[in-house]
């Protein structure tokens, strides 16, 4: 059971609700499974940071794995460990290229958490997460510890980021009912001249080239030793 849960979380949206149907379990049956994967620190839950404008409308929480690399693991290595263990990679292979981009997504946008919280020096995060409801979703909400509100897109394509990024969240936060006082756009492929003329105390941009402030301060004794077996 526990092993099945573990490869829903990994190939859905970790909406527990969805995983619990994708893994085809109980709510009963999957909350124990829940609690105890969680008390093993395989999965953790996540909230969304603000209510829903409806206040009868009940928002399921997240899985996340803690770490990326066991979320790698239950969605291309473990469900076809059998064939992987003769020696086939096909499956895997296969089912990593047709979902690799749903994969870094998520990922980008954790390390997008981390680059903000880094990056608020002098009124610094005081709570970050993300916001959803049954129809909307904010990838990035924060509060800094003056009150301000932080609410930001993640795009992780090839292509720039475009004034139309920021016209998707200002309506995504109207329609969660939140003024944010400072916009973020986070790119992976950059920003268009249209976008980057908007930028100030209220929007702000950050590309690639930001995400080096979160290894500088890295120390040797900040990496993991593998202890088990090297390839």
């Amino acid at each position: 059971m526990s092993h099945s849960l573990l490869s829903a979380v990994a190939m859905g949206d970790g909406r527990v609700h969805s995983a619990l149907k994708r893994a085809r379990i109980s709510r009963l049956e999957g909350e124990r499974a829940i609690d105890e994967l969680c008390s093993k620190n395989l999965l953790k839950r996540e909230y969304s940071l603000e209510s829903p404008p409806i206040d009868d409308e009940k928002i399921d929480e997240k899985l996340n794995f803690s770490t990326p690399f066991m979320r790698f693991w239950f969605a291309f290595v473990s469900p076809y460990f059998k064939t992987i263990k003769d020696g086939d990679f096909k499956e895997s292979k296969e089912q990593f290229s047709n979902r690799k981009s749903d994969f870094y997504e998520l990922t980008f946008r954790k390390l997008s958490h981390e680059l903000i919280k880094k990056s608020f020096k002098e009124d610094k995060i005081a709570e970050i997460g993300s916001y959803w409801d049954r129809n909307n979703q904010i990838d990035i909400l924060a509060k800094t510890a003056s009150g301000k509100i932080v609410a930001g897109i993640c795009k992780y394509s090839s292509q720039k980021a475009k004034k139309s990024e920021l016209t998707k969240l200002q309506e995504q936060c109207r329609l969660a009912e939140l003024n944010p006082d400072i916009c973020i756009i986070v790119s992976k492929g950059g920003f268009s001249n249209e976008l980057k003329a908007l930028k100030g105390e209220d929007v702000k941009l950050f590309g690639l080239k930001n995400f080096k402030t979160l290894i500088e301060d890295l120390s040797e004794k900040d990496f993991i030793e593998c202890v088990g077996k090297k390839y």
